[in-house]
């Protein structure tokens, strides 16, 4: 145990130490570099940051205006015939869109159910299993000037609705 205590404390002064021995050897100007990708860092942040504004209104315009709760309420029927717990459901809604917006949720399963119930093992299971795919892909696609993402979103929440699933039918065959 204190071996791999070591390691990862020494990993990132190791990696920096031979990042700067290989530009050393290749006859680079590291701190030129290292400046020149502090810039170009900063553009992005900058150029992202009208995105991230609105990601966050949005999501914090979903969580209180309760539409989570009402969406929930009207499929609880068709998840009690697919034996999809109506408990996980809102992080299944907002894990897509929130990573923080889900870890919240997520600690609330935790708080109300506990961890080692069949319902914080499944909510588990999806945080690690899924992806914050909106807001992955607006800030991806918002850097790189991509318009057109609509393949993208679909092939991302197909990935996400699976995820969710095997998630929830892997915690039911293993509890």
């Amino acid at each position: 145990m204190q071996i791999i205590s070591f390691l990862s404390n020494i990993a990132m002064p190791l990696m920096i130490l031979m990042i700067v021995v290989y530009g050393l050897i290749e006859k680079n100007k590291v701190f030129d570099d290292f400046l020149d990708g502090a810039k170009e860092g900063i553009e992005i942040v900058l150029n992202i940051l009208p995105t991230l504004i609105g990601l966050f209104v949005a999501i914090g315009a979903l969580r209180n205006s309760g539409i989570l709760d009402i969406i929930i309420r009207f499929i609880t029927p068709l998840l009690n015939v697919i034996h999809f717990p109506s408990e996980i459901m809102p992080l299944a809604m907002l894990r897509p869109i929130s990573g923080s917006g889900s870890i919240a949720v997520a600690t609330d399963i935790m708080k109300s159910y506990g961890v080692d119930s069949l319902i914080g093992m499944m909510a588990s299971t999806i945080m690690g299993s899924t992806e914050t795919t909106l807001y992955t892909i607006a800030i991806y696609t918002s850097c790189v000037k991509i318009k057109k993402t609509r393949f993208v979103l679909l092939a991302s929440l197909v990935a996400d609705i699976v995820g969710i699933l095997v998630s929830v039918g892997i915690c039911r065959i293993m509890s």
